[in-house]
């Protein structure tokens, strides 16, 4: 357990006796909202009605969900410890990278711009970088050209941890693990699973265009005689005639057309 400075001591201590709690009850929810980042607790404390959680400003649940009283006994001392951890040293510093030391991560990825804890799991992102902590053992993570949004964990153990990108929501162990645990033997195959996972969830241009449509070329429309003026013989005069009728019975040209065109065709003659 980490150690107490004299104001934790006298932080702890004077909750112990103002909300009739034990030292040990106290210190357990100190460290479950210091675990929490001073906004959310996560405890199992029999003094409290066993298993519950916290969060400030939202919701807390307790195991028996009716007593109300409980219910504030515990969001009271939460935030009254959150409030200490923000404002005074509550614990004595540990060397940076350490399992219980704030600054869990290794040190040399800076400062992350997001991180959170939930159960026994932290974590924090820095760019191209995402550090996860579970039961102490820490894991860095290469998160490619990831924009991640956040993390979320469905049941124990980092096999369950995803997050969210521009691709959708993603394992986090399809990642490429660039240190800790099975970084020798996962980063080939974590590194493919990735690659796959994002070309499922990328847009595909695999677009095929479809077949130039074939010309249409309508049929010709059966039209009266364009030579007329050609005819130069009786016979071809008579041919033109018959064809005209057979036009004619055919529908293709009205009486009138046929008795015009004949009248012409014989001025010919």
């Amino acid at each position: 357990m980490q150690n107490l400075t004299q104001d934790g001591q006298n932080l702890v201590n004077s909750l112990s006796r103002r909300y009739n709690l034990s030292f040990d009850a106290v210190m357990h929810m100190l460290i479950a909202v210091n675990n929490g980042s001073g906004s959310m607790a996560q405890f199992n404390c029999p003094e409290l009605g066993g298993g519950g959680q916290w969060m400030r400003g939202g919701m807390t649940m307790v195991g028996d969900m009716f007593n109300y009283g409980l219910k504030s006994t515990v969001d009271n001392l939460c935030n009254e410890l959150a409030n200490g951890l923000a404002n005074m040293q509550v614990f004595m510093p540990l060397p940076k990278g350490s399992k219980s030391s704030n600054q869990w991560w290794p040190g040399d990825l800076g400062q992350p711009f997001s991180s959170g804890a939930q159960n026994s799991t932290r974590y924090a992102i820095f760019p191209n970088r995402l550090a996860v902590e579970v039961n102490g053992n820490v894991t860095v993570y290469d998160t490619l050209d990831n924009n991640i949004g956040g993390i979320s964990q469905q049941q124990g153990g980092n096999s369950s941890l995803t997050f969210s990108s521009q691709y959708g929501t993603i394992p986090v162990n399809t990642l490429p693990i660039v240190s800790g645990a099975g970084s020798n033997n996962s980063n080939t195959s974590n590194q493919s699973s990735q690659q796959s996972a994002q070309q499922n969830l990328a847009p595909q241009n695999n677009f095929v265009a479809p077949p130039a449509p074939m010309a249409f070329t309508p049929a010709p429309a059966m039209q009266a005689p364009q030579n007329l003026t050609n005819a130069s013989s009786v016979d071809e005069v008579i041919q033109l005639i018959e064809k005209l009728a057979k036009l004619r019975d055919m529908g293709a040209i009205s009486d009138n057309e046929y008795n015009s065109k004949k009248t012409d065709l014989l001025n010919r003659i």
